[in-house]
């Protein structure tokens, strides 16, 4: 086991990744901005480094200041949590390089998972259903208009490096595909220095459900049951839970074992996620595959009672799960809501500013993974992210009062929060019968003004 692990991130998965390495007795380094020198991160690490000014690029995105400050401290591997460095594979590479462990799966499979369209592949050769639409990257418009007239409209043209709902384009008929098809080429390569494309055909109306994987370094592989994601504004997901509303025991069992296979067909190892869209008729579709911990992996953690980020850290020693899938058990229902600085009522405009007062809920089976603070200052450099709001109870209903109840109690004054915004969304009728889709919140205003 490590003594002692970098923490290449902040926030709120920083924290939880503290937590989960004191509870194995394993010192922790953040390092941080100079826009986060009173960051809670920087102040309850055992050693903490700067890194660089507030940009992103100067400081969290600096690989040569954060490896830098692996050799200072004598840090033998780093957590990256999620977003920044996490899915880089040029640092995981720098990482092997200098002989530090990189907490997250070989920068080979990195590669070639988050390439979408090589991703698709992996997928076909395992046997892992996928949706319709081309064979590889687009390479111009005339293989477009070909490929669309084969699939049929509407179409969904996607950056081939994308993430995060960036450099995708929806195409509803021909004669728009040339414009849609430039723009999302565009955006790919502003946002991911790649401008390669593909297509896929658009499923109408689709839920948006991943299966939670784990796989050490021995041929291990297990999933943990799936997370309900398709409550999304501008494909950014807004609410999440687990079990999913839709979920039969025969639909678990077949998303969870194409998940697995995809996983061991790619030499998979340590925490890892496929994203499944699922149609009217319960046919599921590869989407993606997330190659890190998934922001909403505490939704995962309450109904299986196992903490990911510490099977992350024990996988990347070289241990051996601990279970096998006969042992994974789903109980109960959790739910989690992600409570951000932004006003609904302007179109969720991020609203940074200073935590006056703050007042957080609590009680039997609600969880909180934040790092505010009352005088915490939000700044504008980073997402607009306050923490995430759990709760857990033995159904679906009973998780929903509670979270009402836990939203209703929770006070945070100084910013705007979307926190009216998710109560909303609680005590809306579609939501409570689970009657929703990915297209559910871009089509109604759950605040109903």
């Amino acid at each position: 086991m490590f003594n002692k692990i970098l923490i290449a991130n902040r926030g709120e998965i920083a924290i939880r990744i503290m937590r989960a390495c004191r509870e194995l007795g394993i010192k922790t380094v953040a390092v941080y901005s100079t826009a986060d020198k009173n960051a809670l991160h920087a102040m309850i690490a055992d050693e903490a480094v700067c890194i660089g000014p507030a940009a992103t690029k100067d400081s969290y995105l600096n690989t040569k200041a954060i490896l830098a400050a692996c050799e200072l401290t004598h840090a033998e591997a780093i957590h990256p949590g999620f977003g920044f460095l996490s899915e880089n594979a040029g640092f995981a590479r720098l990482c092997e390089k200098c002989g530090i462990k990189f907490i997250g799966p070989a920068p080979e499979v990195m590669d070639a998972m988050g390439d979408k369209a090589n991703a698709k592949q992996t997928m076909v050769s395992a046997g892992v259903p996928v949706v319709p639409g081309s064979d590889g990257v687009v390479r111009d418009i005339a293989e477009a208009k070909v490929i669309c007239a084969q699939i049929g409209y509407p179409v969904m043209v996607k950056a081939s490096a994308g993430g995060g709902g960036r450099g995708i384009r929806l195409v509803e008929r021909e004669e728009d595909l040339e414009a849609q098809y430039t723009a999302a080429q565009q955006e790919a390569l502003q946002f991911f220095g790649n401008d390669e494309v593909y297509i896929e055909k658009f499923i109408v109306n689709p839920r948006h459900v991943e299966i939670q994987l784990l796989a050490d370094e021995h041929g291990n592989v297990v999933h943990l049951g799936e997370r309900e994601c398709s409550l999304q504004r501008k494909n950014q997901k807004v609410l999440e839970e687990s079990p999913s509303p839709i979920m039969t025991p025969d639909l678990r069992e077949r998303m969870g074992s194409a998940a697995v296979a995809a996983a061991k067909v790619s030499g998979y190892q340590n925490a890892g996620t496929i994203e499944f869209l699922v149609d009217a008729d319960r046919n599921f579709y590869f989407m993606e595959m997330n190659t890190r911990i998934q922001v909403e992996h505490p939704v995962t953690e309450l109904v299986t009672g196992i903490d990911l980020v510490k099977a992350q850290i024990r996988i990347a020693a070289g241990e051996e799960l601990w279970f096998t899938q006969d042992d994974v058990k789903l109980s109960g229902h959790a739910i989690e809501c992600r409570i951000n600085a932004e006003d609904p009522r302007h179109n969720f405009r991020p609203c940074p500013g200073k935590i006056k007062s703050l007042h957080v809920p609590g009680g039997f089976g609600v969880r909180i993974d934040s790092a505010v603070y009352q005088g915490y200052e939000i700044t504008p450099f980073y997402d607009s992210m306050i923490g995430k709001m759990l709760v857990t109870a033995p159904t679906r209903e009973e998780a929903i009062m509670k979270m009402r109840v836990a939203l209703s109690e929770f006070i945070i004054d100084g910013v705007d929060t979307n926190i009216d915004f998710q109560l909303c969304l609680l005590k809306d009728e579609d939501f409570e019968k689970g009657n929703f889709d990915i297209g559910f919140l871009n089509r109604k205003n759950v605040m109903g003004e």
